[in-house]
Order: structure tokens, then sequence, then C-alpha cells
């Protein structure tokens, strides 16, 4: 049976204040970075958590306009609480298990780190479907995620480094070369696995301007 511990506000709470020990983790995410574009005037973040690679991006780019989507009534307070003071971000509560919403408009660029992992495998693949149709030709989706190791020993490997005995249930880990050719059959261009670290890694591609 699937597991999906992120609706618990303890679960939440958990990961925000433990984040930080993630080893690499700003490494992931300055490579995330590299392929956003200087000016990205609208950006969408699936699985924002509190909101914080949407505000990492808008630190560093031009952005004039946010999406931020998440489904956890903790996270969603955190990022409402983050944007409070920015009204060109617009927080929204929807499940990625369900189908993006068709009024979410078109982006330049969609990120997501660290949220599609928890998907079913066959929803991962929808889901990257949707996120082409939202974005403008030519518009980024970068996914910085959590991907499953080649073996069992690998796999044992990564939880070690993290000091972690168990596996989040939450998880649905998919390796990266089943991804990357889901991006390519799905039409997207420039597609490579750019950054990895063990079970980390970031994947992105380009719809055909």
């Amino acid at each position: 049976m699937t597991v999906n511990l992120w609706a618990d506000a303890g679960h939440a709470r958990d990961y925000l204040e433990h984040r930080r020990l993630i080893p690499h983790r700003d490494e992931g995410y300055a490579a995330l970075l590299e392929f956003v574009p200087a000016a990205a005037p609208r950006v969408l973040d699936l699985g924002t958590g509190d909101g914080h690679v949407l505000a990492m991006v808008r630190d560093v780019r031009t952005v004039d306009a946010g999406v931020a989507v998440d489904f956890s009534d903790e996270m969603l307070g955190r990022a409402r609480a983050r944007f409070a003071d920015a009204p060109v971000v617009t927080v929204v509560a929807h499940d990625l298990d369900d189908s993006l919403p068709a009024d979410l408009g078109v982006f330049d660029v969609v990120v997501s780190a660290y949220a599609i992992h928890h998907l079913a495998h066959e929803r991962k693949r929808a889901l990257y479907a949707e996120v082409r149709d939202h974005l403008a030709p030519g518009g980024v989706f970068c996914n910085l995620d959590h991907v499953a190791s080649p073996t069992p020993t690998l796999h044992a490997a990564f939880l070690a480094a993290l000091s972690c005995a168990d596996d989040d249930p939450s998880n649905q880990l998919l390796d990266v070369e089943t991804q990357l050719r889901w991006l390519r059959e799905l039409g997207y261009q420039e597609v490579d696995c750019h950054w990895k670290w063990r079970e980390l890694a970031l994947l992105a591609g380009r719809r055909a301007a």
C-alpha cells in the first residue's frame, strides 16, 4: 500500500528542521539555478514546501510572477508566510497525485525540488507531460530530485551517507535513465542529468522553441 507521510505536519516540520544536514544539498540547488535563465518572467514551483527554491530563484533571477504549489497544510502555511510581502507570488493548494489545474497558465520555467519522487511512476510520467504543456516555447523544466540507485548496495551506502537507518515510506524512487528517456519521448530537448550525488540528481529539459 502506498504511504504518503507528507500530509502529516510533524513529518513536514521534521524535514524542514533537518534538511540543512543533507550532504551536497546546496550544490544541487546551485546546479538548478544554472539552468534558470536570467529573465524568467513566470516561474512555477511544484512541491514548493516552504517556498525555499522559488525564493532562491527570485533572489537571483528576474521573475515577474511565481506560482508555488503544494498539498501539505504545514508547508502551505509556511510558503504563504514567506511570500506574504510578495504579491507577485501565488500559493496554490494542489496534490501532485492529481492532474495539474488547466488554469495554472503558461510558464517560462518550471522547477521542482525533492517532491516528484513521492509520486507513483505512471503519475511521474503523466506529470512530465503536463509540465511540458504548461511551458512556453523554449521554456525550461528543472527537476532536482531523489532517484533510485542502480543496486541495493549503492542504496545502502546512500542511506549511510545520510546517517539514515530506514527509507521514508513515502518514497517511490525511479532510476535516472528511465526518467531521461521519458522526457525525450515527451518531446523535451537538451535533456540530461546535469548534476548527481549518489541518489540526488538534477534532471532538466527544454520545450521545443
